[in-house]
């Protein structure tokens, strides 16, 4: 009898010593992510054929205390290497663990790689050779703290490579996770199993390969017991014999149905060739299928559902997969009454969704993240299958007062904005403290937009406000949940800052007030145009005839477009950005804006400002509250230094031109009497720029005329 460890994922330690207890394992422990016992050559070799949640199994050669790099190297060259194995195989050192003077698992390894090579030349034999891409022998170290644990891996490469999934999906679930993630969901092998989105099949084939009585580890090649000394061929191949004539008959016996279905094709194409390499494909039917339209197949009955539906790490993929779940739980209770679920997500909150009381939780990391599956014994309670992408009706219980409030916001706005000609406008801003959000409609996409929470609101319950916000949203406004687009504003000093989210380069042509302009709604925090800026926009083209146009801090141009529209004699565009110079362009070629007479300089506004000797009939100047950027050689603060920027813009603007100046500092305060000294003066139009849809938000920016004084 030998001492091994075998190895497995946090969580699923009582699981595997219950599996090494049937396979006759003896002396078992339960340790942190693994499990000691004891074997004789057959039980382990058993062990390895047919362990389904083990990731490797590692003979133990010492245990010894390790202090420092010499403690590891001495407790490492006790071990008499050359009698484990011949000096021609080719080896690693896999390092677990650190601690407080062996910090680095690499030096680690190191140190224990010397001591097996000197072992080998003190004895006057060659040294081994180090090949980590295809050993013969992995030698594996594990330190905790000062204890040190040192073997050799009877596996080779994990376990979890049985051998039949040579491809996989996006996120594909580890085979030992899936068979424990079965062997938890209290399915019975004799009942019908389905997974309604089964990507690459991994839940359906371990499960089946469980029905069928197939040995999950009988397609390896290459185990790293064969390399070792005292291999016992003969005991081996009976073992894998005896095995593999058990598992060559099951599939024959197995009278459970299984049924996978997803939505990509070329998927479930991957997951019926992974389940014929598996040997079991006569077992499993694979089918195209929506989970948020399943129904019931023939031969299903009251069997088990067990799936792992995506869950998402970025915020922006939330929507549609809120409308999923919803979806998902409704067509569970609609169609499946008397059926058990097993639900496996790394959201709480996403299962939150499905509407339905879990009677078990079982905690299982997936990789890094931490992911729970929850078991629901299925009771419909008279659900309407949703039959399109998004959810038919808000559930009374879900945000009712918010779904109010933005129905009635629609009503309002959705006709004065068809009135207007515009297609882009703001539905709810923050209207209630507990759904503290801004909703844009652009045509048929919605983008929300969260402000950050207070710390006194606990992440957790501002997180569920946020889920059945959007949960609300979709129905009441109408859209599909894939053109739901959510992002995350967080408070910052400064204003407009284009954060780049993304890189989709999706862009969306919109309508307002008969100019064509271009959006983005994914890729930055910002879509490209400023809604509340609407009305100055539209001022700006009707005073714009025949005038030489200067806008200053231009973003993506759309006061030009304005201007230029309304018949500009000129204009000239600045911008720090070539990119939003660019969309500037773009922006003027969709509305036929082409020429000479159009201008585009990428330039630091202020330092251009103080330089420049142009003359203008109209400038529009919108800086930013605050900008220390990298690109400009000061800082600038609208409230400290407007008296400044106006000094260089009268140089600019022509006796009989006009300056419209905006900025969202809230509380900005005007120097009149600074302004009066030079020579000019200024009339806030705040509250006729302002559109019907920003009526709420009184202080979301500011807006002035100013012109040259006349002379008394």
């Amino acid at each position: 009898m030998k001492l091994y460890l075998a190895i497995t994922s946090r969580g699923l330690e009582n699981l595997l010593s219950d599996e090494l207890q049937e396979l006759g394992a003896s002396n078992i422990h339960v340790v942190n992510a693994g499990v000691r016992f004891e074997a004789d050559e057959k039980t382990l070799y058993t062990c390895c054929l047919w362990s389904r949640v083990a990731s490797r199994f590692i003979l133990v050669l010492s245990e010894f205390s390790v202090h420092d790099d010499m403690d590891l190297y001495l407790g490492a060259s006790a071990i008499d290497w050359p009698s484990y194995f011949s000096e021609k195989k080719r080896i690693v050192v896999d390092f677990n663990g650190t601690n407080n003077e062996i910090r680095n698992s690499q030096y680690g390894a190191l140190k224990v790689k010397d001591a097996i090579v000197d072992r080998f030349t003190k004895a006057n034999l060659e040294r081994p050779s180090i090949d980590k891409e295809q050993p013969d022998l992995r030698i594996h170290m594990r330190l905790l703290k000062e204890k040190g644990l040192l073997g050799i891996d009877m596996v080779g490469s994990g376990l979890h490579q049985r051998g039949y999934r040579t491809e996989a999906g996006l996120a594909p679930l580890r085979e030992t996770n899936a068979a424990a993630l079965i062997a938890k969901s209290g399915w019975n092998k004799e009942i019908a199993l389905l997974d309604p989105m089964c990507g690459s099949g991994t839940l359906l084939i371990e499960a089946a390969m469980i029905a069928a009585k197939i040995a999950p580890g009988l397609k390896r090649k290459r185990w790293g017991f064969q390399s070792l000394r005292f291999f016992n061929t003969e005991q081996w191949l009976e073992v894998h014999s005896e095995v593999t004539f058990k598992s060559k008959k099951g599939p024959s016996q197995c009278e459970t149905r299984f049924f996978g279905y997803d939505i990509d094709r070329s998927i479930l194409q991957i997951a019926v060739a992974n389940a014929q390499r598996a040997g079991v494909g006569s077992l499993i039917q694979f089918e195209l299928g929506d989970a948020a339209k399943l129904e019931k197949p023939d031969g299903f009955d009251n069997g088990h559902i067990i799936c792992n539906p995506p869950y998402g790490e970025r915020l922006g993929t939330t929507p549609g997969l809120i409308a999923l779940y919803t979806q998902f739980g409704a067509q569970l209770k609609t169609h499946f009454k008397g059926a058990v679920a097993s639900i496996y997500s790394g959201s709480d909150e996403l299962l939150s969704c499905l509407r339905m009381r879990a009677d078990k939780n079982y905690k299982l990391r997936n990789g890094t993240i931490e992911c729970v599956m929850k078991t629901y014994p299925i009771t419909a309670r008279g659900e309407v299958t949703p039959s399109q992408d998004a959810v038919q009706a808000p559930l009374p219980d879900v945000a009712p007062e918010f779904a109010n409030r933005l129905q009635k916001n629609i009503k309002k706005v959705e006709k004065w904005a068809k009135k207007e000609g515009i297609e882009c406008y703001r539905l709810y801003d923050a209207d209630l403290p507990d759904y503290n959000v801004a909703i844009d409609r652009y045509k048929e996409f919605v983008v929300i937009q969260e402000y950050a929470p207070p710390k006194s609101v606990p992440e957790e319950k501002a997180r569920r406000r946020l889920l059945d916000l959007v949960r609300a949203t979709i129905p009441v406004v109408g859209v599909s949940a894939n053109h739901v687009i959510l992002k995350t504003r967080e408070k910052q000093k400064g204003t407009r800052q284009y954060q780049k989210l993304n890189e989709t380069k999706r862009f969306l042509k919109i309508k307002e007030y008969g100019a064509t302009l271009e959006v983005n709604l994914e890729d930055y925090l910002d879509t490209g145009l400023f809604l509340d800026h609407r009305l100055t926009r539209k001022m700006l083209g009707e005073m714009a005839k025949g005038k030489d146009f200067l806008n200053l801090f231009a973003y993506t141009g759309t006061a030009t477009v304005h201007a230029a529209m309304g018949g500009a004699k000129s204009t000239t565009t600045i911008d720090m950005s070539k990119t939003y110079l660019e969309w500037a362009e773009r922006n003027m070629k969709l509305n036929s804006k082409i020429g000479l007479e159009h201008k585009y300089i990428h330039s630091d506004c202020l330092k251009w400002l103080a330089h420049s000797n142009d003359q203008f009939d109209l400038i529009f100047i919108d800086p930013p509250t605050f900008s220390n950027s990298k690109r400009m050689t000061e800082s600038f603060d609208v409230q400290r230094d407007h008296v400044k920027l106006f000094t260089d813009l009268k140089r600019l603007l022509r006796h009989s031109g006009t300056l419209v100046f905006s900025n969202n500092k809230r509380n900005f305060k005007m120097d009149f009497d600074a302004l009066s000294d030079l020579g000019l003066s200024a009339q806030n139009i705040t509250a006729r720029s302002m559109p019907l849809d920003f009526e709420r938000n009184k202080h979301i920016h500011n807006c002035w005329i100013v012109s040259h004084k006349e002379v008394e």
